[in-house]
């Protein structure tokens, strides 16, 4: 009776384990999901609709939100911006971290642990404390509204992210495939080229993922170092859909949703090796 009872309340444990786990994922995709349904939804209805009901399905799915809220504002000028900064702005974090981050985890040199702890204690600087040097370094250098300017300050705010996570998963290469390479006679850049790019390639997709999502969907830097519509990026487009009196929300749901979309594509496709690329480097990082 005793062991029968142990088997029933070990069951019963179980059971109520498994559920817990179940309640807390279906919370957690609500609280993850609820919020992009809600927008999606809301850009199909009216003004009107909204504001009287904002929970639930449109009784007229109005398609013409999104025409209007092409006409309002030039988003596809600030789409075109924002794919030529994002791009580039990775790319340029990526080259640039790529090696940075090899040398600083395969080399020992006077002054390595003080920069990488410099790099990560830069993490802790709010975006806001950087604001009022940024600009003046920018208009300085003659890179204020320019798209050049954008992806230099984007490449340089990413750095810290982008090294530590390239940095930890370069630690979880093996040293002898390199040492291997070395005695076949492969030069270091023939190595890192042919040998640890292939390898890392989890760990660069990681990295370019964070980057990518902050240079498309950064604000503040892009408000304060642009000012026309030729070097603005799409989160300023959200401006012209508010006025002093009112907003129309319905286009402005339908833009918030033209401007998110693509950021979801990229890590949809990237989200398996994100995951193995954030795994592998926590074990040895």
């Amino acid at each position: 009776m005793l062991k029968g009872e142990k088997s029933i309340e070990l069951k019963t444990s179980k059971l109520a384990l498994s559920l817990l786990k179940y309640i807390f994922l279906i919370i957690i995709l609500l609280l993850s999901i609820g919020p992009f349904l809600w927008v999606l939804l809301s850009s199909f209805k009216s003004n009107a609709e909204i504001m009287t009901s904002s929970i639930g399905f449109p009784q007229h799915f109005k398609f013409s939100n999104y025409v209007s809220a092409f006409k309002i504002a030039p988003i596809a000028q600030f789409y075109l911006n924002s794919t030529i900064v994002a791009i580039l702005g990775t790319l340029l974090n990526l080259i640039i971290l790529g090696m940075a981050a090899y040398v600083l985890a395969r080399f020992q040199f006077k002054g390595k642990k003080l920069i990488i702890s410099v790099l990560s204690l830069s993490l802790l600087i709010p975006g806001a404390a950087l604001l009022q040097p940024l600009y003046l370094t920018v208009k300085h250098l003659g890179l204020y509204d320019q798209l050049y300017g954008l992806m230099l300050v984007y490449a340089g705010f990413g750095l810290p992210t982008s090294l530590y996570i390239m940095y930890s998963y370069f630690l979880t290469i093996p040293k002898e495939l390199e040492e291997s390479a070395y005695l076949d006679g492969a030069s270091f850049l023939k190595t890192f080229t042919r040998i640890i790019l292939p390898l890392s390639k989890p760990g660069f997709s990681t990295a370019a993922v964070l980057q990518f999502l902050l240079c498309w969907n950064e604000f503040q830097f892009a408000l304060t170092l642009t000012s026309g519509n030729k070097s603005r990026t799409l989160p300023l487009a959200l401006y012209y859909f508010k006025s002093q009196f009112g907003s129309d929300y319905g286009i402005m749901f339908a833009a918030t949703i033209i401007i998110i979309i693509p950021s979801i594509i990229v890590y949809v496709i990237l989200q398996e090796q994100v995951v193995s690329g954030l795994a592998a480097g926590a074990v040895k990082g």
